[in-house]
């Protein structure tokens, strides 16, 4: 149980720490282009809407996590049913 917590701790600051870089390369790679912006500026609503009241990124965290937890305990339970 000790291997698998320190596997999650170590797995989920990992992750973390990966989806800033991401985001940060992505930010700073990012390139607007504005002509089109405006040019579509034009047809868009002036109404603001906030629909969202989820994180979205918490989301991705617990599917992430759950999958590594999955695919953590998958070899033990093969080994278990070779050995029997």
């Amino acid at each position: 149980m000790k291997k698998y917590i320190i596997f999650a701790i170590s797995f989920l600051g990992l992750f973390v720490a990966f989806q800033l870089v991401a985001g940060m390369l992505l930010t700073v790679t990012y390139t607007p282009d504005v002509n089109e912006a405006w040019i579509m500026s034009g047809s868009l609503s002036q109404e603001t809407i906030i629909a969202t009241t989820h994180n979205p990124f918490l989301l991705t965290l617990i599917i992430a996590f759950l999958s590594a937890t999955i695919a953590y305990f998958i070899p033990e339970k093969i080994r278990n049913t070779r050995q029997h």
